[in-house]
């Protein structure tokens, strides 16, 4: 019984740590789809070949290497809005959250009217091999760290109040 126990524990806990090759996109009117790494393989990919990772105080962490991922820009370009005039879209703002709760903001000015756009990667592969969950990373920030979001769960589409 004692090693039944034992079983079930470990197998809950590796289902909570389960990676997960997919994540959601809640819009504004909370509909919610699902985006898997298959679907992802359908857009234009964008290679870097390597990043260096930096904390906020822009020290070195880690590099990593043969990253290919499909821009942010791209996937949220197939987003409905309900607004009357594009002027609207500026007070939006983009939530990617982990699987962790960690969670980083972009305004949608910065991914579709600026340079960071143009870099602001969703990552299913890494070092030439498929991750077990999906990444989100902002290559060209100074301190790369702060907006890499492993194991992303949702994208969340949110309007200013």
């Amino acid at each position: 019984m004692k090693n039944f126990i034992l079983l079930i524990s470990f197998l809950l806990t590796t289902l909570s740590f389960a990676q997960s090759k997919s994540f959601e996109i809640i819009d504004p009117d909370n509909q919610k789809t699902i985006v898997t790494a298959a679907d992802l393989s359908k857009y234009s990919k964008h290679t870097v070949d390597s990043i260096q990772i930096t904390n906020h105080l822009k020290e070195y962490r880690s590099t990593i290497k043969n990253v290919k991922g499909v821009l942010l820009r791209d996937v949220l370009s197939k987003v409905s809005f309900k607004e009357k005039s594009p002027k609207v879209l500026s007070e939006y703002y983009i939530v990617c959250v982990a699987e962790d709760g960690y969670k980083v903001v972009f305004s949608w000015n910065e991914i579709f009217n600026t340079s960071v756009g143009d870099s602001v990667l969703i990552i299913p592969e890494i070092e030439g091999r498929p991750k077990d969950g999906i990444s989100t990373l902002s290559p060209t920030d100074f301190a790369t760290g702060r907006r890499y979001v492993k194991m992303l769960k949702t994208i969340q589409l949110k309007k200013i109040d």
